[in-house]
This record gives C-alpha cells, structure tokens and sequence, in this order.
C-alpha cells in the first residue's frame, strides 16, 4: 500500500490520465475508495421494489457493491474511465433495432484489455500497486463512482451524462490500494426541469424521481428476461430487439455526441442489416459467424428470435 504526499500524489494522477487518453478511453476521472453509504440505500430501496425484475445477482455481494475495500484490501483509489463507443453508422429502416452499444465487438474484451495495458503501465512506471479492474461484470457501483470523481452526472435515464459529450460511453474502473489525488464531483445535476427521456420511454420505465423501474425498461426485457415477455409489452417495444436507446437518443446532452474512433466498435454493415425474416430463420452457424465477439451473445439466438417475433407479431 502506497502513502506519499501531494506533489507526488499529483504527479501519479497526470501520468495516469495522460496513459489512460493514450489508451483510448475519452475522460478519466479519481476518486477517494470510501464506502458508498448513499448509494448502497438508494439501491437497497430500488431492490426492495422489486424493480430488478428478474436480475437476482443485483441483490448478492451488496457489502461489496458498498465497500470497494472489501474488493481490494487497503484500496485507496478508484479511477472511472469512459470509452466512446458512439457509432457513426446507423441501421437500415424497418429492420429490428439493436443498441448502439452492440453495433460492434463485445465492450467487456476490448476495455478489459486496455485496463490491463493501464495496469501493467501503473506497475512500470510506479511500482507494484496491488488493484483489480472491473469492466460492468463486477458488484461495482460504477455510475456512482463516475459521478463522484467528476466525469459527469447521474441523468434521469439512470445514465452517466458526460456535460460534453452526453452519455454513449462504457464505463470502466481501477480500483487501486495506490493513494491519488481525487477530482471533484460536479456542483449540481445538469438536467434540470427536463423531461425529454420520461416522456419518449414507450413503457414508462423511467419514473419522475430519478428512478427507472428496470423491469419495465425495453433493455431489461429483451437481454436480461429469460422468460417470455410480458403481454403488456405488445405494441410498446418501438421496434427495438435488443436493448432500447430512445431515452439516449432524445436527450440534449447527446447532441455533443461524437464518432467513436475505436475500430472494434465499427460494425460489420451485415450485422445491423438483418430483417425479421432473417432473424426467424437465421441458423447457430450465421448467428455464430457474425456475432461470435458480440454482446448479442449475451441472449443468444434463440431470445433474439423471441425478440423479434413479439415485436413482429
């Protein structure tokens, strides 16, 4: 574990920054690993809703998801680290949606990999700091520490809003027993009076107190159900077959939005093309050949065939 003054404390946070931009994260921001009190009740009170739905692992390792410690003994640090993976190619009309977070390679191996490159750099150039990275597949609250080292805010869409560039990133951390010097948190919620993404949410999902009910978010319903989707749903699904990102597409912040410039998040234009026909009789070896490294693995073929045929119907 790792004491120093501030100069020093300083100086390990610039190389850092200026390792994480070489990588290609877009902004990188530090803060102070200190239990997350405020969170851990807020997330207490959404689980006891039972706005999870049928995400049970949201309710296991909650003393982990408050404690970061607990992940890493004597940590010090936590560095968030935004990657843009904004796309500049669109899909066809009238094809089942897909996310632009899955347009290309699953973001879990091509973060963790430069979370690596950032750790190994760490180990080189300041020594050996004891960490572990964690890329959304962790009991990590990672909005919240994005948030609290000043990469942006917690939008009403439950999404980390960077003030300029809006809120197409993945989110990533280095939780490090290394002490840094912390950024501050930003003076105050940039939303303000607006509504644009509760009023676009064709299911309600996003509640007026900064609340999104997750068992009713079009993302939740066709990645994380594994059951058939509920009726209520018929006719409220807007087209999308995997995730939804109409509360990012109204909201203002993201008219800053900017082309990613990584290359494994540029798509193969087949993958986007697919109509429902296709998607119905697609075989395990075409889904295999395009979306071997995708995040549409996650539901595999058969929930994208489940997918598409309710919003067909």
């Amino acid at each position: 574990m790792f004491d120093m003054n501030s100069s020093l404390k300083k100086k390990y946070s610039d190389i850092i920054k200026t390792e994480a931009s070489r990588l290609g994260f877009s902004f990188t921001g530090i803060s102070k690993a200190e239990p997350l009190d405020d969170d851990a009740r807020r997330l207490e009170h959404w689980l006891s809703q039972g706005m999870h739905g049928e995400m049970g692992y949201m309710e296991k390792y909650f003393d982990l998801r408050r404690n970061v410690s607990i992940l890493v003994p004597g940590a010090k640090s936590v560095i968030s680290l935004m990657l843009n993976y904004f796309p500049s190619e669109k899909q066809e009309e009238n094809v089942p949606k897909i996310s632009r977070y899955a347009f290309g390679k699953d973001y879990h191996f091509v973060v963790k990999e430069k979370l690596k490159s950032l750790l190994n750099f760490i180990h080189e150039n300041i020594g050996e700091v004891s960490g572990r990275a964690f890329v959304d597949s962790g009991p990590v609250l990672e909005r919240a520490w994005a948030q609290k080292s000043g990469l942006g805010w917690i939008g009403k869409n439950s999404n980390l809003i960077n003030k300029k560039s809006g809120s197409y990133f993945f989110l990533s951390e280095l939780i490090l027993d290394l002490e840094l010097e912390s950024d501050a948190p930003l003076s105050k919620n940039y939303c303000g009076t607006c509504t644009a993404c509760i009023d676009a949410c064709p299911t309600d999902a996003i509640l007026s107190n900064n609340i999104v009910d997750g068992s009713k978010c079009i993302s939740y319903l066709t990645i994380e159900l594994r059951n058939e989707i509920p009726n209520e749903f018929k006719n409220k699904m807007s087209g999308w077959a995997f995730g939804c990102d109409i509360c990012q597409e109204v909201c203002p912040w993201n008219r800053f939005s900017k082309p990613t410039t990584e290359k494994d998040f540029i798509p193969d234009q087949k993958k986007l093309s697919f109509n429902s026909s296709e998607w119905i009789e697609m075989t395990d070896e075409v889904f295999r050949k395009y979306f071997k490294q995708s995040p549409l693995k996650r539901t595999k073929l058969e929930g994208m065939k489940r997918n598409v045929k309710f919003i067909s119907e």
